[in-house]
């Protein structure tokens, strides 16, 4: 029987939608809305503040692996969106979009953990 990587793909799919279901409207709720009404204080969004919580190596680690699921997320939806648009060379797509998450992937790593 031959492998497959669909549950990679979809694993990581999965993973990401809840990631962005769950994670990203708090983050749009703090930034958007608790900041700028008052709800919590101007510093928490500071340069020196972030660049503090950014230098802790929990932080990365959490940052990357919301950002990592998020951007596989975003490029199967997109792999998909092109087949229902009628863009039928799949293998160019697949190439596509994967390729340039494991870009943003490598990008990421070298920016969080100075590689």
């Amino acid at each position: 029987m031959a492998g497959s990587n669909k549950p990679v793909i979809w694993g990581l799919f999965a993973a990401g939608g809840t990631v962005a279901a769950f994670v990203v409207p708090v983050l749009i709720l703090i930034t958007c809305l608790a900041v700028p009404l008052g709800l919590l204080s101007i510093d928490v969004l500071s340069y020196e503040h972030l660049l503090n919580l950014m230098q802790q190596p929990f932080s990365k680690l959490v940052a990357f692996a919301v950002l990592f699921l998020v951007i596989w997320h975003a490029a199967h939806r997109i792999r998909i969106t092109a087949h229902d648009l009628g863009i039928r060379n799949d293998t160019l797509v697949m190439f596509i979009c994967y390729g340039i998450s494991v870009a943003s992937t490598l990008l990421m790593l070298a920016a969080l953990f100075n590689i």
